[in-house]
């Protein structure tokens, strides 16, 4: 016997709907924080540039990654995606940070 799946059925399974509407919030709530995130480093980047700093600090970086891949370890999160994540953040703050560099 085959098992239907919601969309087949018409109905909707209580429990993965539950688990959706988590999901749609936690979401939510990294797209939030990562805007917040970008507010400030656009920030930073204005500072650099008015300042004459780098676009980037490899070393605030690398401590950065190693930070959060202990965290991510901690959390029992693959540290490797984790630091695929932040490193795929920190790029594009750099190209925001060097846009502002070229703009100031």
């Amino acid at each position: 016997m085959t098992q239907q799946t919601s969309s087949t059925v018409g109905t909707v399974d209580p429990v993965l709907a539950g688990f959706r509407s988590s999901i749609d919030n936690i979401d939510a709530a990294l797209i939030h924080m990562l805007a917040e995130r970008f507010r400030i480093t656009k920030a930073v980047g204005e500072y650099k540039a008015k300042t004459d700093l780098p676009a980037s600090d490899p070393g605030r970086e690398e401590r950065q990654i190693a930070r959060l891949r202990k965290l991510a370890e901690d959390a029992h999160l693959d540290p490797d995606f984790g630091e695929k994540f932040i490193r795929f953040v920190i790029d594009e703050v750099i190209r925001h940070h060097e846009r502002a560099k070229n703009e100031g």
